[in-house]
């Protein structure tokens, strides 16, 4: 398995140079097509300081203004992008959720940095890995590069978990080295027995990986300062094993991990 398209997504409010280089470097390790996205919306209505609404001619002001952004990160996009690399553009006046949910019906990867809360001009994390129905790798803040080196996967015996390590084999496949790690309160058989099987799924794929146990109930922050310990610069994670509702209500792993810049994450539901 490779990744044969990849998808990145430029920011409209960011610099596009480190998303861009990363997303180059990726397509040339793995053989990749590589997809340059940028997309923003007009928000439906415009309140002015008087509290007055308008439509009509202030909106296509803004969608012009959008374009001519979009038009800019292309240019940015086409330049860092080397001409050895298989690559084309598309842009989206629309939000950038919905923009990548259609680019991905012919991805296999989708690269994006870190969302925001306007929704007009920035992803929503959440909401793209659960509808997107692809790997989505959240970057590390003004990350040029993924080295792979070491690999964390964040085991969960579930559905997340499972189709985030078949998601992952061609990062695991490049790694030094795969550490496979569950959180448990009790550390019983099942949990080992549960890694050891992941251990054989991956060594059926000529993975070699090693197995830990965290002791305590799931933590995200407890899940990211072991994969410092062991200078991993890439986890792997199933994302919204309970609802979304429940992970932002109550916390959750796939929230932190959402919320954690300082590393790249890969997820998948």
């Amino acid at each position: 398995m490779s990744y044969k398209t990849i998808v990145v997504n430029l920011a409209v409010d960011a610099d596009p140079a480190p998303i861009v280089k990363l997303g180059a470097e990726l397509a040339k390790r793995f053989d990749a097509h590589l997809v340059g996205l940028a997309a923003a919306d007009v928000p439906p209505l415009v309140a002015t300081d008087d509290c007055l609404v308008y439509e009509g001619e202030i909106m296509q002001i803004q969608r012009t203004e959008i374009e001519k952004l979009l038009a800019k990160l292309r240019d940015s996009f086409e330049t860092l992008v080397p001409a050895s690399i298989s690559s084309e553009w598309v842009q989206y006046v629309c939000g950038p959720t919905r923009a990548l949910g259609i680019a991905a019906r012919s991805a296999d990867l989708i690269v994006t940095a870190d969302g925001g809360d306007d929704v007009f001009r920035a992803v929503d994390v959440g909401s793209l890995v659960l509808g997107v129905g692809r790997p989505v790798l959240v970057v590390a803040g003004n990350a040029e590069h993924i080295l792979g080196k070491t690999v964390l996967v964040a085991w969960k015996d579930g559905r997340e978990a499972r189709r985030a390590l078949s998601d992952s084999l061609p990062f695991l496949a490049n790694a030094n080295e795969v550490v496979i790690a569950t959180m448990e309160a009790d550390s019983g058989q099942d949990a080992r027995n549960s890694l050891a099987d992941v251990a054989v799924f991956l060594e059926q794929h000529g993975i070699t990986a090693r197995t830990e146990v965290i002791a305590g109930e799931a933590d995200g922050e407890r899940l990211v300062a072991f994969a410092r310990l062991i200078r991993a610069d890439l986890i792997v994670s199933g994302a919204y094993g309970h609802s979304r509702l429940r992970e932002w209500a109550f916390g959750g792993v796939t929230r932190s991990l959402i919320g954690e810049s300082g590393i790249n994450r890969l997820l998948s539901n």
